[in-house]
């Protein structure tokens, strides 16, 4: 393969924190080592991750578009990428891609690469995914990042079959160190907590997809068994009151721990002895990944691309979504019976070191990047 250095153009909605975001951050951290020339331009405001970019001289641009057709944001995305000698273009999400592709109608790329990080089934977005089929007229490859994704948007009519590809999302395996007991000792001290409470956590927005109401009601149940446990969850978002509201009415408000938007998950994930994922909708989640590289057992719900990444009693257990009761039970087996516990996060672990590798992911997004031999017209 020519390993010619590329001029990349990553365009997002922003760069605020969340999967997604850390997905394409660490890709152009790793893309900016091997050589290549990236950018990214955020649709609408830098974010609060943009300064990592900063820190390695990447530059980060914000268009600052306004609700609507915003032709001035349209040209601002236009001459930074004509700027930057673009050669490939890569677009996040359908929002930022049909933006994208009506800024640089007409200049000459290599490549234009979209990557649907989620499963993109809201029925509220059918506006949004006709001017996304639109755009794709003018896309050379549309990534999804999960088998089950890409089988939903060619069922769906929105990807051609022949434009799918599917990149599962990675991360820096070395950066995260197995769960242990000084950590978890760490964590209860400073969430003052008698030191032999059970914590279990998760790592997410706090938002309908993720339903952290079904875990708090499936944590207390939980928490009538097994008193000395916790729920701690790491995230923000707009259901923060209401979460906050259901602790108090299932009477666990003193055992959930809302920690907010942190910079030291990795940390935190190695105080806990259970990672749950609740979510009644999910791409490929970037958190469970994360949980398999501490060596966490993990339970999670079967939705989009979980159980490609969970293998039901190999590394973590699986249960239905919106089923409280089933979350519950399995939140608890795993409490009771530690040594397989165990068993399953150090499986989880051996797993994501061969599959859910950061340069794993590079190297297929670079396959992808390389499948075009000639300059087109756009």
């Amino acid at each position: 393969m020519n390993t010619r250095p590329m001029n990349i153009t990553h365009v997002v909605e922003n760069l605020n924190r969340g999967g997604l975001e850390r997905m394409v951050l660490e890709l152009v951290k790793l893309q900016h080592r091997q050589g290549d020339r990236c950018q990214v331009l955020c649709l609408f405001e830098r974010g609060a991750r943009a300064h990592e970019l900063d820190e390695l001289g990447i530059p980060v641009y914000a268009c600052e578009k306004r609700p609507g057709l915003d032709l001035r944001a349209l040209a601002r995305a236009r001459q930074m990428v004509r700027s930057h000698a673009t050669e490939v273009l890569h677009t996040h999400n359908a929002v930022a891609h049909y933006q994208a592709v009506l800024a640089t109608r007409g200049l000459n790329l290599d490549q234009v690469v979209n990557t649907r990080h989620g499963m993109g089934s809201n029925h509220r977005s059918g506006r949004r995914e006709w001017l996304y089929r639109r755009a794709l007229t003018r896309t050379d490859a549309v990534v999804t990042v999960c088998q089950a994704a890409c089988r939903d948007a060619i069922w769906r009519g929105i990807v051609p079959p022949a434009k799918a590809k599917v990149v599962p999302n990675g991360i820096r395996v070395e950066s995260f160190q197995p769960a242990s007991a000084a950590m978890r000792e760490r964590l209860l001290q400073r969430l003052q907590l008698p030191l032999q409470t059970r914590v279990i956590g998760s790592v997410g927005r706090l938002n309908w997809a993720k339903d952290q109401v079904g875990l708090i009601r499936a944590f207390r149940q939980l928490h009538d068994q097994q008193p000395d446990t916790a729920l701690v969850l790491i995230g923000d978002g707009e259901l923060r009151a209401e979460l906050q509201q259901c602790a108090i009415d299932e009477g666990v408000t003193g055992s959930v721990h809302l920690l907010g938007d942190r910079n030291d998950v990795c940390e935190l994930l190695q105080g806990f002895d259970l990672f749950a994922l609740s979510s009644l909708s999910e791409g490929y989640s970037m958190a469970l990944l994360e949980a398999c590289a501490v060596a966490l057992p993990i339970v999670a719900t079967t939705v989009g691309g979980n159980g490609e990444i969970v293998r039901d009693d190999n590394t973590g257990r699986l249960v239905p979504p919106g089923d409280p009761t089933a979350l519950a039970n399995a939140m608890l087996a795993l409490l009771q019976d530690p040594t397989h516990a165990l068993a399953l996060g150090h499986a989880a672990r051996a797993w994501v070191e061969q599959h859910g590798s950061l340069e794993t992911m590079a190297l297929s997004y670079a396959s992808i990047y390389r499948g075009s031999t000639g300059r087109t017209m756009r």
